[in-house]
């Protein structure tokens, strides 16, 4: 008979995606062949066909990259039963649940209530669960938020564990109208009951937000009294405890760190050190889940899955950290925005799977906070090498130990607990004075937080950056996703919170690859295994992407104006990108269906990448350029999470694009100019394309592409209001469009 106990906690498999691997292989063999047939056509060495032979080269390296990373995908399986056979519930290892919002009115409390309850009802032993939540507003509103949402607890936490309840964000659970139990007597008048109470929780939030000063600053709220949001002391306040009992609730903590002026906060990664400071002083579990305000439970036994991977034996010594998907809850009807991330994880977070890990995505994601801590992976501390808290057996002095942690000695000796893996007293609180003094401005200077410990800086990526760290040390990671989806969150409801966040990503990602962290490096002098480089160098140069796609979609436009081609007109080589163009879409639109998407929705993908790669991740590039050259600085964007839902009828923007004086909008606006410029030119100049001489039909219908994926900016400059493109941006994309035709003009007459 098999023992119970040598069986795996979960096990990973393989997935066959055979047509997209063949279809992706023609793709890249195309290509190849198209680079072949430029580079042999020497009769036609013209500038542009010099730059769609640059271009065509970043797209094959590119393609190269995509065709590694999704080649052998895989998921992971995990064994519930194994894992309550080998761990009793009193046995199972405590959780810090990390909750992180900075701004009210971008992110309103109640979306953060509905969270921090979600986590409260977690299938897992209350008295093993604290949850901290890092409010960098310093709001009084999110801080009399979670005061009435621990109250409201006290019922949700019973009832939805008593009917197993699957969702357990109130919000979600109540709009929901299939209702499991609803015909049972008692069940109704409980849930009648939960609704009222819910409703009540709303509207007190929901006065209190429509306030100047949501309550009066007296007992617990005086220390908000002579608070700003940039300058104020740290503010640590226990609004639920939890002596260890499991049939009580879970600890909840409230925490704005210090802030100053004058010194540097490193936004979400400063937030998140300060947790784990002061969660390691004050519960000090060995795994942290951290999620963003708006990402709630999904799925109530989501902790023993994850625990299923990092409790493995095979797991324990190599895997750091394990990501669950994202998954929206308030998708927009055939995805107008391209904000869902459904088929892109399912081919590519597949693909970085079956590799050396998923990257880390800052949300929805467990970790070993020994692993945070700076440990190597298989490191044996009976022999090890010196690594961060021991040396040969040995533990470092103080002087270093302080040069890593710093010099809270409460704190270094929570971190030799964990890294030393015994076991540290959960229960017992230490002064407040000593998590304040982990909080403070000034506690990292002259350690390795930032560095080396914890979550690193020099990057508005910083949760890409730390994983990628994580796996350059050794340590492999796993996804987990479960069915159902473990966490649901909110995604932008338009078009300027799509582009913002896709500017933020670009510029964080390519300031990861020309830093000293650059995914090469890690390969070159770590242990960061070569496809995961490639991986990595993939998803780090989304910025730098654009420049070889606004270049290529102003190349047909140069052509027309300029009455010159970049596209093989001979019978056998035009069928080469004719090819390639249809089956590229063949796969991709196969790609979508195969994840229950629809051809609408595989459309505004489509149209959506061009746009967000010419416009968002431009930008995102020149603004690392200055960054490097020292004329600006990189700005934190926080995405602007909607309201929760509410039966006031649909959204008046969904779908329709909106459009402000932000210079998002100026190189796509210039690149329609263009186009349409160029349009009218082929329609003059006919005859020229029937006769075979400069630009063809080709070239007109690229260009006619291109116009076509940029039809919500054409509309935009016949709307009204938010929904037209502002008069700055016009007239702007005017003198670059003629200085661009200026200049074809100027060589045709050369």
């Amino acid at each position: 008979m098999v023992n119970q106990n040598s069986l795996p906690l979960y096990e990973k498999i393989w997935i066959k995606h055979s047509f997209s691997r063949v279809m992706d292989s023609l793709i890249l063999l195309l290509l190849l062949v198209l680079l072949g047939y430029r580079f042999s056509s020497h009769e036609n060495h013209s500038f542009p066909w010099f730059v769609a032979f640059l271009c065509e080269s970043w797209f094959t390296i590119t393609w190269i990259t995509t065709l590694s990373t999704k080649w052998t995908p895989a998921r992971t399986k995990t064994f519930l039963h194994r894992l309550a056979h080998r761990v009793s519930e009193s046995e199972l290892p405590a959780l810090d649940l990390f909750v992180t919002t900075a701004d009210p009115v971008l992110e309103p409390p109640i979306i953060t209530v509905n969270t921090v309850l979600s986590l409260l009802a977690l299938d897992y032993p209350s008295n093993k669960l604290a949850c901290y939540v890092s409010d960098d507003a310093c709001s009084p509103l999110t801080f009399y938020a979670l005061q009435e949402a621990a109250k409201f607890a006290e019922i949700w936490v019973p009832f939805c564990k008593k009917y197993n309840v699957q969702c357990r964000a109130p919000f979600r659970y109540f709009c929901d109208e299939a209702v499991d139990n609803k015909d049972l007597p008692e069940f109704k008048q409980d849930w009648l009951k939960m609704k009222e109470e819910y409703e009540q929780l709303s509207s007190k939030i929901k006065n209190a937000a429509e306030k100047s000063i949501p309550c009066q600053l007296m007992g617990e709220f005086a220390v908000f009294s002579q608070t700003q949001v940039k300058n104020h002391q740290t503010i640590i306040k226990v609004i639920q405890r939890n002596k260890g009992l499991p049939d009580t609730m879970p600890r909840v903590i409230y925490i704005s760190r210090e802030k100053s002026s004058n010194h540097s906060h490193h936004h979400k990664a400063g937030a998140m050190n300060v947790l784990t400071r002061i969660s390691g002083l004050m519960t000090n579990a060995p795994f942290i889940l951290n999620l963003d305000c708006d990402m709630y439970v999904n799925n109530p036994k989501i902790v023993l899955h994850a625990l299923c991977i990092l409790l493995d034996s095979k797991g324990e010594k190599e895997v750091a950290f394990a990501q669950c998907p994202q998954r929206f809850y308030d998708a927009v009807k055939d995805d107008a925005y391209g904000n869902q991330l459904v088929a892109l994880p399912m081919y590519i977070g597949g693909g970085f799977a079956g590799l050396q890990g998923i990257i880390y995505a800052g949300t929805n994601c467990f970790h070993r906070r020994k692993v945070i801590y700076g440990l190597s992976p298989n490191l044996d501390i009976q022999n090890a090498n010196k690594d961060h808290g021991f040396t040969k057996g040995t533990l470092l002095s103080e002087k270093e130990t302080v040069q890593i942690f710093g010099t809270s000695k409460g704190f270094v000796d929570s971190a030799t607990y964990i890294l030393k893996g015994t076991t540290f007293d959960i229960y017992k609180y230490l002064e407040l004075e000593e998590a304040t003094k982990v909080a403070s401005c000034d506690y990292e200077y002259n350690t390795a937080w930032g560095k080396q410990v914890g979550w690193l800086y020099g990057s508005t990526s910083e949760d890409v950056l730390t994983g990628l760290k994580f796996h350059t040390k050794g340590w492999r990671s796993e996804l987990c996703s479960p069915d159902p989806i473990a966490f649901m969150g909110c995604s932008p409801q338009d078009n300027l919170g799509q582009m913002a966040q896709h500017k933020r990503w670009s510029s964080g990602l390519f300031d990861i690859f020309l830093s000293k962290h650059c995914p090469i490096f890690g390969t070159l002098f770590g242990k960061l295994q070569f496809r995961e480089c490639l991986a990595y160098i993939w998803i780090t140069n989304w910025a730098l992407r654009s420049l070889p796609e606004i270049c290529y979609a102003l190349l047909p436009a140069y052509c027309i104006l300029s009455n010159s081609s970049f596209l093989p007109n001979k019978e056998l080589g035009m069928w080469i990108p004719v090819t390639l163009f249809a089956i590229y879409n063949i796969s991709t639109l196969s790609e979508h269906i195969k994840s229950g998407l629809s051809f609408r929705t595989w459309w505004n993908n489509q149209r959506m990448g061009r746009i967000t790669t010419m416009n968002s991740c431009f930008l995102g590039f020149l603004t690392i350029i200055l960054k490097n050259l020292r004329i600006s600085d990189t700005v934190f964007e926080i995405t602007k999470k909607e309201e929760l839902p509410s039966n006031d009828g649909p959204n008046e923007n969904v779908g329709r694009f909106i459009f402000n004086e932000s210079l998002i909008f100026l190189p796509g606006t210039t690149i329609l100019f263009v186009q349409l410029r160029a349009l009218m030119r082929s329609f003059w100049a006919w005859k020229l394309i029937e006769s075979g001489e400069g630009f063809g039909v080709g070239e007109v219908f690229c260009s006619a592409y291109v116009v076509l994926c940029y039809l919500p900016f054409l509309k935009g400059l016949f709307g009204k209001g938010k929904y037209g493109i502002p008069f700055s941006i016009i007239w702007k994309s005017m003198v670059l469009a003629f200085l661009f035709v200026e200049l074809c003009s100027g060589i045709v007459a050369n």
